[in-house]
């Protein structure tokens, strides 16, 4: 109720401007974006980490960018063989399992793919690497205007190369690349280290994680995000009070509607 249900989704707008231009991921929180918009049409990138439901199930029900006057250019891992990026995304998106495929879409969107590296939209330089997860290429992503810089690893899985340390991972050449000295570092956060053991299997990190990757990165914050489905309001305050004296970067439990500015 308070933490919110929706799925991952971040809008990004330069200083001075209400309306964001850059989105990251397209889970149901997309919805929220076209509030942002106003009754604009959105005119702007989307970037997906990567392709499972919960990252993209927001595409159709995206207002702001689902009119005739919008312009949308989507972008996603480059996939194994090629695979064009429309027919990737029509996999989950076409009859019989939805009305439209992504050519439905009003506007005027296109649909690309990308590799591992640097590209520059909407006025940011994003730098694009590829993180472990489970069923399917996922990219992290590093966000700058020249000035601050967001680091977003929404579902990433440290301890595919073992242990690490301190048993929650390894601390990756990736992940710390992406987070070094990031204004905010917004990491998945679904588990926690008593839970990694039964369940890291699936493919995300426990919060532990995070936020010392966030100290051994010299992240400003660090933004716990992409919470366990039945993680309750109160569960989510403690963990809030958990990392509430951590020193090195402030911590932060990710929660619906919530505006940072860097």
């Amino acid at each position: 109720m308070r933490y919110g249900g929706f799925t991952s989704c971040i809008a990004l707008a330069h200083d001075g401007d209400e309306v964001p231009t850059l989105v990251l991921d397209a889970g149901t929180g997309i919805r929220h974006v076209s509030d942002l918009t106003g009754d604009n049409a959105f005119n702007g990138t989307i970037l997906l980490t990567h392709l499972h439901w919960d990252h993209v199930h927001g595409l159709p029900f995206f207002t702001a960018g689902d009119r005739e006057d919008a312009r949308v250019s989507l972008w996603l891992p480059e996939q194994p063989g090629g695979a064009n990026a429309t027919e990737v995304l029509a996999r989950g998106m076409s009859p019989p399992h939805f009305p439209i495929g992504p050519e439905g879409l009003r506007g005027d969107w296109s649909f690309s793919s990308m590799s591992p590296g640097r590209l520059r939209v909407e006025g940011f330089t994003v730098e694009a690497a590829e993180i472990p997860h489970k069923g399917g290429r996922t990219f992290g992503y590093r966000v700058s205007d020249g000035r601050s810089a967001l680091a977003y690893l929404p579902d990433h899985c440290p301890t595919k190369f073992g242990p690490g340390a301190d048993g929650w991972g390894e601390y990756h050449s990736a992940a710390l690349e992406l987070a070094t000295g990031a204004d905010v570092l917004v990491h998945d956060a679904q588990l926690r280290s008593d839970e990694l053991a039964s369940e890291a299997c699936f493919g995300h990190a426990a919060a532990e994680y995070a936020v010392s990757l966030g100290q051994r990165a010299g992240a400003r914050t660090v933004v716990l995000f992409h919470h366990r489905p039945d993680r309750t309001d109160d569960e989510l305050d403690q963990l809030a009070e958990q990392f509430g004296s951590v020193s090195g970067p402030a911590v932060i439990v990710a929660a619906e509607g919530s505006v940072l500015k860097l």
